[in-house]
């Protein structure tokens, strides 16, 4: 099920720490870095904090930039983001900045909490959301994706919100601003909390000194297992889409690229239509020969193909399909299916299957593997 882009944004002490315990809020940016978060709200269809926050912060979660509201308008956004909170009780003080600022505003919450946020008045300030029983983040995702419109949501806590989106493994993107302060009080605020991560290095983005603080940005790389999609799976199959616009342009084959990933995270291999000046060898195919064959990570790797791998052709021997069954892989995530522009009844995606591998199709990056392509189907 499609979900919003997950972005978690967070502000930490060198000793890991959001906060202190102390009665005011501890002041962990720069004010530069205060000016990139307003630029990354403005950027977002939505703005998601958890209750904790709205208690120990009172945050007003605006974009403050009057430039930069102007031009969400003049595009033909809200002037402001969506508000999203987030909370199980709902049990919520309506009079906090966060329901009187900004502009709509949704509480997320269970059966429960609806009728406690109702009880303290905060549904005449903002939509409230039941969830059901229980709160459930990719039940939220859905909502916020197929009901609001959400494409781009930015998670700015708690720490409970960011352990439990990375534990579930629903975040697509992490910004971490480290400061140099040291908080040293062990009862004080941590970002993330003890429990079972994804396996694998997350990959470094960017690191950008920013004042006195320094901006790291991360994504996750670790692919997902059987038919669950994981936002590494997302991350890795956006590349592939990538490298096809890299292919020299035919009019007798399509641009494909394509990525091989090991189970924890590792790039083995990447390649790309017509690669090296082949004028025949497909993605699949210069991926796969550059790994040593008996490499045994191949068994459990995911490649990703932006288009399906091929089950028939007529320049080399063995389709991508048989190549990719040979070399053990066995997860297989594709953006798009292949069109009878040259083969009729092309079904890579029915000889991998019948071999018992998993194929995945992410219908969502269809347009972008097509770009390169569109010579070729209108």
């Amino acid at each position: 099920m499609p979900y919003p882009y997950v972005l978690l944004s967070a502000a930490v002490s060198l000793d890991g720490c959001l906060d202190d315990t102390g009665p005011e809020r501890l002041l962990l940016s720069s004010p530069a870095d205060f000016d990139r978060v307003d630029e990354v709200r403005a950027a977002s269809d939505a703005i998601l904090i958890g209750a904790g926050t709205i208690r120990a912060d009172n945050p007003r979660l605006l974009v403050n930039s009057e430039k930069r509201r102007a031009a969400r308008v003049a595009a033909g956004r809200p002037e402001y983001p969506l508000k999203v909170a987030v909370s199980a009780s709902g049990d919520l003080d309506p009079t906090a900045n966060f329901w009187h600022t900004g502009g709509d505003k949704i509480l997320c919450t269970t059966d429960r909490g609806a009728a406690r946020a109702s009880t303290l008045g905060i549904t005449q300030h903002a939509t409230v959301v039941p969830l059901g029983p229980h709160l459930n983040w990719p039940d939220l995702l859905e909502h916020l994706h197929d009901t609001r419109g959400v494409r781009r949501l930015m998670v700015e806590g708690g720490g409970t919100i960011h352990t439990q989106l990375l534990q579930q493994e629903l975040a697509d993107e992490l910004h971490l601003v480290l400061a140099p302060l040291l908080v040293g009080d062990p009862k004080a605020p941590r970002l993330f909390g003890p429990g079972t991560y994804q396996t694998g290095r997350l990959r470094l983005l960017e690191t950008r000194r920013i004042e006195d603080v320094v901006l790291t940005r991360y994504v996750p790389t670790a692919p997902g297992t059987g038919a669950r999609v994981t936002p590494a799976d997302r991350h890795w199959l956006a590349l592939a889409c990538d490298l096809a616009a890299q292919c020299p342009p035919s009019d007798t084959a399509f641009s494909v690229g394509a990525v091989v990933v090991a189970a924890d995270g590792t790039e083995l291999a990447r390649g790309h239509s017509r690669e090296g000046g082949d004028p025949v060898v497909h993605a699949e195919e210069a991926a796969l020969a550059k790994i040593t064959p008996s490499d045994p990570r191949l068994p459990t790797a995911t490649i990703y193909s932006s288009l399906e791998p091929c089950a028939h052709r007529a320049s080399r021997p063995h389709p991508c399909a048989r190549l990719i069954l040979t070399s053990g892989i066995r997860r297989v995530v594709t953006a798009w299916r292949e069109p009878d522009t040259f083969v009729q009844s092309a079904d890579g995606t029915g000889t991998l299957t019948a071999q018992g591998a998993q194929v995945l199709v992410l219908p969502q990056y269809e347009e972008r593997a097509k770009a390169p392509n569109g010579h070729l189907v209108g």
